[in-house]
């Protein structure tokens, strides 16, 4: 009896295995998440981890073609001191890059999604203004890349439930 239940359990999850489909596959209509990403606009960004971030988000995705989709963001970013060690002049710092993301259809302006993500990268600081100017930008860049990779799998997800 045990192994007719576990053989009819074994059966019926792999009948269910037949509605997968890949993320960035395509859909019945021929047309993908891979399509509908590149046909969205990224709002202008007027600092420096704005710019990267969308940058990120259109790398790979931007289309030649019509703009569907506008997704608007808020950053903010905030630098946070960690911890610094009594015998070394090196403090550790944190990197903190917050997104509220809403993507709007741009033929109604409705409002389709929305979210909130963010990113913290640890840096080490020096007392050395080079130095640590560097550690600064290329945490703002890796917490850029980071919230970009989230952000664009949550619109995929949500992209790819949509019917067209």
């Amino acid at each position: 009896m045990l192994k007719a239940t576990v053989a009819l359990l074994l059966c019926l999850s792999l009948a269910a295995c037949g509605a997968y489909r890949p993320l960035y596959g395509s859909g019945p209509d021929g047309t993908g998440v891979a399509a509908s990403l590149s046909s969205m606009s990224v709002q202008q960004q007027h600092t420096r981890s704005g710019q990267l971030l969308r940058n990120e988000l259109l790398d790979g995705t931007h289309g030649d073609g019509p703009q569907r989709f506008n997704l608007k963001l808020d950053l903010i970013e905030r630098i946070i001191y960690v911890a610094s060690l009594s015998s070394s002049s090196a403090t550790r710092r944190r990197f903190n890059l917050s997104a509220h993301f809403e993507l709007f259809d741009t033929a109604s302006s409705k409002a389709l999604s929305a979210g909130d993500s963010f990113s913290n990268v640890e840096f080490d600081t020096v007392n050395v203004p080079v130095s640590d100017l560097q550690a600064v930008d290329a945490a703002r860049s890796r917490a850029a890349k980071e919230l970009g990779q989230d952000i664009r799998l949550r619109l995929a997800t949500f992209l790819a439930t949509q019917k067209p």
